[in-house]
């Protein structure tokens, strides 16, 4: 008889919490700065020590992040949480720095079509344009982190090939940067594509850091985050109450919802630090705040050790 291989996953994990970025920028109304600042210090309470807090973009790009320095400024006595923040070019990097941001997020597409909708600029002339924001945060002692929108597939383009990812990573590894988020933009991604596309990328950059960016437009966020489990990825966005979507990408819904994905961790047994019950009662009240949520199973059916009170005729079963 063969021995039973057990699934072999990390059995620890880091959640960042982007319900302050990806989720807000999606809302058309204006969400109060102090309103805002409430569901990151819930958040804070939750035991989230990772949060894409805002993005430093042109007001006029996404109206809903104009206090972007405001709502950084006012959330520097929150110590216990790593914040981060997107920035899109030089300007909005100095604006992060100088506003108590010291980790910067990279924004760049894997294709051209969708690089043009969002930046208005191919993939390679938008990579580019990153070399001075990493030349500012070095000189000003900040953290840089890369990323590659619709890494997965386009919604413009489709599949995207093995060497366009290779070729973006590489350029990355040269300007010095050493962990990328892949971002499915809008839920294009399958479990095995997933699996097999991770162990080709760390087999050619094996010094990269991974992290996974999962938006569950289709369903399979959970899925393809198991998937990359078993890469051994254990850096994951999400969002509370499934907040999000990316205004440039048509079609594209919110992320994983953040009680979603640490009920199921738990699950699993893959610690998180994250107390699920009060991540619940966050998104609940988010819920009500925005008047909506973006797709979240733990509001719709709760935890599944939630458990309910027998019918009475099935009492005497015990």
């Amino acid at each position: 008889m063969s021995e039973f291989k057990q699934l072999s996953i990390p059995s620890k994990v880091e959640i960042c919490e982007v319900a302050p970025r990806d989720g807000f920028q999606a809302e058309t109304e204006w969400i109060p700065t102090e309103t805002k600042l409430s569901i990151i210090r819930e958040l804070a309470n939750t035991g989230v020590k990772s949060m894409e807090i805002t993005s430093f973009v042109h007001p006029k790009a996404i109206p809903q992040l104009k206090d972007a320095e405001e709502v950084v400024r006012k959330s520097q006595d929150l110590t216990g949480i790593k914040f981060r923040a997107l920035v899109p070019n030089v300007k909005g990097a100095e604006r992060a720095i100088d506003a108590g941001i010291i980790k910067l997020k990279l924004m760049l597409s894997a294709t051209d079509a969708h690089s043009l909708s969002n930046a208005n600029s191919t993939s390679e002339e938008a990579q580019n344009k990153l070399e001075p924001i990493i030349e500012v945060a070095a000189k000003r002692g900040v953290k840089v982190g890369g990323s590659i929108s619709v890494a997965f597939g386009c919604p413009y383009e489709g599949d995207v090939p093995l060497s366009r990812l290779a070729a973006i990573l590489d350029r990355y590894t040269k300007m010095g940067i050493d962990e990328v988020s892949l971002a499915d933009t809008t839920g294009m991604a399958n479990p095995v594509q997933v699996y097999n596309l991770l162990g080709q990328l760390k087999d050619q950059f094996p010094a990269m850091t991974f992290s996974m960016h999962l938006h569950n437009t289709r369903g399979m966020a959970l899925a393809n985050a198991v998937a990359a489990l078993q890469q051994g990825v254990i850096h994951f966005d999400s969002s509370v109450a499934g907040l999000g979507g990316c205004p440039y990408a048509p079609g594209a819904s919110g992320n994983i919802a953040t009680e979603d994905l640490v009920h199921s961790f738990h699950e699993m047994g893959i610690e998180t630090g994250i107390n699920l019950n009060s991540m619940i009662n966050v998104a609940k009240g988010v819920k009500e705040k925005m008047g909506h949520d973006g797709g979240s199973y733990m509001l719709q059916a709760g935890p599944s050790s939630e458990l309910h009170i027998k019918p009475a005729s099935q009492e005497k079963l015990g």
